[in-house]
């Protein structure tokens, strides 16, 4: 029997995935107070927005993969919002920069979580908005014990918040300090936020979509696009030292609305694997399975051996290529990048050495192009230590700096969703005083050069690191996973998915297993950083891999036995109705329940 930090637990009415216990219990309620999946993750999303403020927030976003009973054809819910009217190239070149921001207000993009969360309710969901917003309400309203990190977050950016943004002070350093660990911390202001998007429903009458609609349009269109309208004109320090207004407005938020969008999808070995499209980086992972595939090597799907990390190493290698040279919000030749005539010439370039170069493809013979700051020869910045800059995750050493969030849920009729809420966090940007909660900082995954697939420009999403998986069997759901990360959200999965579905692994065992991830890939967050050739992998491999490893020409650097990877997963069996989940059990926070 192999040990596993905790049981894959089963049972046939519910499971719960997400990255906080308070945020999986709470959902889990829901499903015993009757609710489905859908009302439960989105119990899930908002109470993630209180209990993990470092690492989401309503002023952020959340792609997500659907499954329903009725209809088990996985369907993406977009909750990614695009660039404001306002952020051109020109503004930012004005500005005199060439890399957007990684925090502060001129980084902002149209939030986009909130509305998400609440038309999945509207179109998927069974109960009322005060039913699924009420453990938020109150967890914001009366308190919740903080997570050590959130503290150790706030005392990263304290001297940023005493001296340039007061209004995050105000909220996080009460009595002029960082709040403890365990400390029951409250967020009013916010959980006022909440009530009066419920009060907005109610006013509207008895129907729960008049309810749900309602409360939508006094996020876009009342209190809430107010005081962000107001609130974006104020400048405030940046990540680019000097202060600058952001360019989000009211406008923006009313003409914004998440989306039901058809997902990329891959079959593989049985299964069907589904992804968010192209704007997203989840077709990554596609590509990556499909290089594997045309390897014809059994071994290179092995992630416990040297010869089948090298492998999946630089098939992610060859996928990140091409995300860098054609991902994006616009026409992607997504049938050419996923054909396996295609997967077969990026095999081809696998060899016994490790690649140190960024070596996009030629779908369909069309030439690639590349941003400057990431050509070969490039002039690059040193990796600077400002805390605020980035998606919060793991340093290049793997030293944890936080974490995005997933949660999983399926139910008892069937019904299954994975999502990946993130930005928004509280060292983005200021927090709104009104509302309680900052904006986002996703525009800065933007390229201010044109021409290029990932280009800014006003109304286009940014090409987004979130990348929920969803996995059928003979057209019914079966696996729904994901993990926080930034560019290793991809990189975790795959070996993940390798071990469940290729090496029958146990859901609790594939998470457990130690993890790697490679640096040699332009960082979709500012500064842009990109370190050709480093691997970084969990100290729990055996020095026979390691050496193995280096052999191949990768340079090993050592991260913490427990510290890459950040799974949560959930399944079932449409056979016999039974459901299984699993959870991360690294920094000691993700949680899985059901029964």
């Amino acid at each position: 029997m192999t040990f596993t930090t905790r049981p894959t637990i089963q049972g046939t009415f519910g499971m719960v995935s997400s990255t906080h216990w308070l945020a999986s219990q709470a959902a889990m309620g829901i499903l015993e107070r009757g609710g489905n999946a859908f009302d439960a993750a989105v119990t899930a999303g908002f109470v993630l927005h209180v209990v993990e403020p470092h690492l989401n927030g309503p002023g952020g976003e959340v792609p997500a993969i659907v499954a329903t009973a009725q209809d088990p054809t996985p369907k993406v819910l977009c909750g990614q919002g695009p660039a404001p009217a306002g952020a051109t190239i020109a503004h930012f070149r004005s500005l005199g920069m060439d890399l957007i921001p990684g925090s502060g207000p001129l980084a902002a993009a149209v939030p986009g979580a909130v509305d998400a969360w609440l038309l999945l309710l509207r179109d998927h969901g069974t109960l009322s908005l005060d039913e699924v917003l009420a453990p938020a309400i109150g967890y914001a309203g009366a308190g919740h014990p903080l997570v050590g990190r959130v503290g150790d977050t706030v005392a990263a950016v304290r001297s940023l918040f005493e001296e340039h943004w007061p209004t995050s002070a105000q909220l996080w350093l009460r009595d002029g300090r960082p709040p403890a660990a365990g400390e029951l911390f409250a967020n009013p202001t916010y959980a006022r936020t909440l009530e009066r998007l419920v009060q907005a429903g109610q006013a509207a009458g008895a129907d729960r979509e008049a309810q749900i609609e309602a409360a939508r349009r006094a996020w876009s269109t009342g209190f809430v696009a107010e005081a962000i309208d107001r609130f974006s004109r104020e400048p405030f320090q940046d990540s680019s030292g000097s202060p600058h207004a952001g360019l989000v407005t009211g406008a923006d938020l009313a003409a914004y609305s998440a989306t039901w969008e058809e997902p990329v999808t891959l079959d593989w070995h049985g299964y069907s694997v589904a992804k968010t499209g192209f704007w997203g980086q989840g077709p990554v992972l596609l590509e990556a399975l499909s290089v594997l595939d045309a390897l014809d090597d059994p071994g290179a799907y092995d992630p416990s051996t040297a010869a089948g990390i090298h492998a999946q190493v630089e098939a992610l290698k060859l996928a990140f290529a091409d995300r860098e040279a054609w991902y994006g919000d616009g026409d992607v030749p997504a049938k050419a990048l996923l054909s396996r005539e295609y997967a077969r010439e990026r095999a081809a370039l696998i060899g016994e050495r490790a690649s140190t170069e960024l070596r996009p493809g030629r779908p369909d013979g069309a030439e690639p192009h590349l941003a400057a700051h990431v050509r070969p020869g490039a002039a690059r910045r040193a990796d600077p230590t400002d805390p605020t800059t980035g998606e919060p995750t793991v340093q290049s050493d793997g030293v944890t700096r936080g974490d995005t969030c997933h949660v999983d849920v399926v139910d008892r009729w069937g019904n299954m969703i994975s999502a990946t809420p993130s930005g928004g966090w509280l060292q983005s940007s200021p927090t709104i005083p009104d509302l309680g909660f900052p904006l986002g900082s996703r525009l800065q995954m933007f390229w201010l050069e044109e021409g290029l697939a990932s280009s800014l420009a006003p109304g286009r999403r940014p090409r987004t690191t979130l990348s929920p998986t969803m996995v059928h069997r003979d057209g019914e759901p079966v696996l729904a996973c994901g993990t926080p990360g930034g560019d290793q959200q991809d990189q975790w999965q795959l070996p993940f998915l390798l071990r469940h579905l290729a090496g029958g692994q146990s859901l609790q065992e594939a998470i457990d297993a130690p993890a790697w991830h490679t640096l040699s890939l332009p960082g979709s967050f500012y500064p842009r950083e990109m370190e050709p050739g480093v691997l970084v992998v969990e100290d729990r491999y055996d020095e026979d891999t390691l050496a193995a490893l280096r052999a191949y020409g990768h340079e090993v650097r050592l991260s913490d036995a427990w510290s890459l990877g950040r799974l949560c997963a959930v399944t079932r069996d449409p056979a016999t109705g039974v459901l299984a989940a699993g959870a991360n059990p690294r920094g000691m926070q993700g949680y899985a329940c059901g029964r």
